[in-house]
């Protein structure tokens, strides 16, 4: 099931590592490409209202992060 040499800790974490590279990766793309054409086709304006407007729903998105991750430290040290 699992390859020699590898425990099941580090595969968690590779886990966690590639979730969060490619959120990360998928946010910088959208800002940048979609931020791009609305530059293209609106101006600088509304370019830079489109990127507040993402920024501001990704820090939503990584404030409901931190509070799901707390929860589940809180959780996870009142276990058995």
């Amino acid at each position: 099931m699992f390859r020699r040499g590898r425990s099941r800790s580090d595969l968690d974490r590779h886990r966690r590592q590639t979730y969060t590279r490619l959120v990360l990766g998928g946010f910088a793309i959208l800002v940048l490409v979609g931020g791009g054409v609305v530059w293209l086709l609106y101006g600088r304006t509304a370019a830079l209202t489109t990127v507040a407007c993402l920024l501001m729903a990704a820090s939503l998105f990584g404030l409901l992060w931190l509070i799901l991750s707390l929860i589940e430290l809180w959780v996870r040290d009142d276990g058995p």
